[in-house]
């Protein structure tokens, strides 16, 4: 490849290159150099499956689908917790300015990018799996900044300048988690490689899909007795709490989907 003002460079092609090159980007990730290829191709839509599917996203099951499939959590960072932790307390030790640590802030950067290909990658395999099997995905419309934003802060109205418990402490370990299954990244995927087979995904509300009976429609919080267990109290229907909530995301996506080709 020729770059203005440097003139040619080898690289090595992992891919083959499809359609007309629209832009070219240079990316320099620690000691690595990549050529990011923007092309203009067409859809290749897939075969009609007559499949639809809903899709509950999780932190115990990465997903839940209608179906009872369950995907477990890759956890990428969590395995490679151990090494992210030395690497860091290494350069949070280290003098600024010295070899030790800039060493150190290496290691933290390739450990670190490691994790997110990791993510990556369990995202792209798992959209395609979907994609190619289903024609309808119904998916929750999930905000997960707001999921993930710190607990406010709670002023003890007794004491001046103290403040109550707030339940901070738990919910960094949730944050931590959601952050780690990467929810974001797989939806946004999911998004990309469905326009491209010619699929559909609809967004629906996530609002009280975790508490609402799949046979019924009733919905109150004592359907949930525990976090995996789901137990319709009007009409005794039980089932895994996440497949119950795939299965009302499915419904409410078939039902959208409905009113938008009538419209």
């Amino acid at each position: 490849m020729r770059l203005q003002g440097i003139g040619h460079v080898k690289v090595h092609q992992h891919r083959r290159v499809l359609g007309r090159v629209k832009t070219i980007s240079v990316t320099r990730e620690g000691r690595r150099w990549s050529v990011i290829l923007s092309c203009d191709v067409p859809a290749e839509p897939l075969p009609p499956t007559g499949v639809a599917v809903g899709v509950d996203v999780g932190v115990a099951a990465f997903l839940t689908t209608s179906a009872g499939e369950h995907d477990p959590n890759p956890t990428c960072l969590d395995r490679s917790a151990g090494r992210l932790g030395g690497a860091q307390r290494d350069l949070s030790r280290g003098r600024r300015g010295s070899a030790r640590r800039r060493k150190a802030a290496a290691r933290v950067g390739m450990i670190s990018r490691r994790v997110a290909r990791q993510r990556l990658d369990h995202a792209h395999k798992t959209a395609l799996g979907l994609a190619r099997d289903h024609d309808l995905i119904a998916v929750e419309k999930l905000t997960v900044t707001g999921m993930t934003r710190r607990a406010k802060p709670r002023p003890d109205p007794d004491t001046p300048r103290a403040f109550l418990p707030n339940g901070q402490a738990a919910k960094s370990g949730l944050n931590r988690s959601i952050h780690d299954a990467g929810w974001g990244v797989f939806l946004g995927v999911l998004r990309a490689k469905a326009e491209r087979a010619g699929r559909v995904v609809v967004e629906v509300n996530a609002r009280h899909t975790s508490q609402r009976c799949a046979t019924c429609d009733h919905v109150t919080e004592d359907n949930r007795p525990t976090q995996a267990e789901f137990a319709c109290v009007r009409c005794g229907h039980t089932a895994d709490a996440d497949e119950n909530a795939a299965v009302t995301l499915l419904r409410a996506g078939r039902a959208r989907q409905a009113d938008a080709q009538a419209a």
